[in-house]
């Protein structure tokens, strides 16, 4: 259910002190000074009125550790997870190729920013959380089933995302918002119609992927949208193209909970991207994903950090994006008559514990 009228903390920011323990080495521009700016700016402090409707979790509960490998293994291969631990064992090195560099604490950071998405999802199944941001490293939307790549271990999102559909047999919406195509994300749901993926991101760029044609397959066909853009595109080129896919994707599956690969790379200041957008551009991409989850449901947003790698515009975004979540919809936007009913006729959410995951397995 939605958090009470009265209730002043509408989004829960969670992170884990492990998410900092990846090091690669120096100049890697994903590094933990990312983290550690993005902490500061959702710090509470003078800054921070005591309404501005979120709270800070720099220490966010893990599931234990075979829970998360368990929730990893549905969608990544065991082999996989084995070269990132090996690799953790002997550092430095990397993982399938130079960009995934590995250091002694790279896998236990791995394990908790997979672990944070599983256990807020599960929290978002048992109705213990409506709206959260997970402020974690490595990123997740370029990982894929059987590979490390672009930074990314583990894919978090699409985890988070898994969990969701095989608890309530619901679909789900994850909106990436990334200057880089989640090419991870995309392949792992490219075939199914219970998860859509919609892309707005810098094209040709890597990693290759995300072409307009690209819409699925199979029962997945349509259920894919990317929207593939030239280096330059300002706020209002990318906000608009990723509202109108969002208003597209939303009202052709109805999503349960919508997801976000917040990634903020697209900033104007970031060495890795070519695009022009500004803190009000993440803004106003925020407020459309805000609307379209009061239309279908019920509120729920899940939102995940990617990329940006200028620490000081990457913490800006990160908090006009969490200070946009924290809005109370309801007054801004007129009661939706699209809304979904609220899923409690689906698995019985009080049986969703991780440590009944064998539940879901089928």
């Amino acid at each position: 259910m939605a958090p009470t009228t009265g209730d002043a903390t509408r989004v829960q920011v969670r992170s884990h002190p492990d998410c900092l323990l990846h090091r690669p080495t120096l100049g890697h521009p994903e590094a933990p000074v990312r983290l550690e700016a993005v902490l500061r700016a959702l710090e509470p402090g003078p800054h921070q009125p005591p309404a501005s409707g979120w709270s800070l979790d720099r220490q966010a509960p893990l599931p234990p550790e075979d829970d998360i490998l368990g929730v990893i293994h549905w969608l990544h291969t065991p082999e996989l997870v084995d070269r990132v631990r090996q690799a953790a064992l002997a550092p430095p090195g990397f993982v399938d190729g130079q960009d995934c560099v590995v250091s002694a604490g790279s896998f236990r950071a791995a394990m908790a920013a997979a672990g944070l998405a599983a256990q807020a999802a599960l929290d978002m199944v048992n109705q213990r959380l409506h709206r959260c941001f997970l402020a974690l490293r490595p990123p997740s939307h370029h990982a894929e089933a059987d590979r490390a790549r672009g930074y990314c271990f583990f894919n978090s999102v699409a985890l988070a995302a898994e969990l969701i559909t095989r608890a309530w047999n619901l679909p789900v919406l994850i909106a990436d918002f990334d200057a880089h195509h989640g090419n991870g994300t995309q392949a792992m749901f490219y075939d199914r119609a219970d998860v859509a993926y919609l892309s707005v991101h810098q094209y040709p760029t890597f990693p290759g992927t995300g072409a307009g044609d690209e819409i699925g397959t199979g029962a997945g066909r349509g259920t894919t949208r990317n929207i593939p853009l030239a280096a330059g595109a300002d706020d209002e080129i990318i906000a608009t193209a990723f509202e109108n896919g969002l208003a597209e994707l939303g009202s052709r599956i109805r999503p349960a909970v919508i997801l976000v690969s917040a990634g903020f790379d697209a900033h104007h200041d970031d060495p890795l991207a070519q695009m022009q957008v500004t803190e009000a551009g993440f803004r106003r991409m925020t407020r459309a994903v805000v609307q379209a989850a009061a239309a279908w449901s019920d509120g729920r947003i899940l939102s995940v950090l990617e990329g940006g790698f200028a620490p000081e515009s990457l913490a800006r975004s990160v908090r006009a994006h969490v200070e946009e979540l924290a809005i109370d919809e309801t007054s801004r936007i007129p009661a939706a008559s699209t809304a979904r009913d609220e899923p409690n006729d689906s698995r019985d959410a009080h049986a969703l514990e991780l440590e009944n995951l064998d539940e879901l397995e089928n």
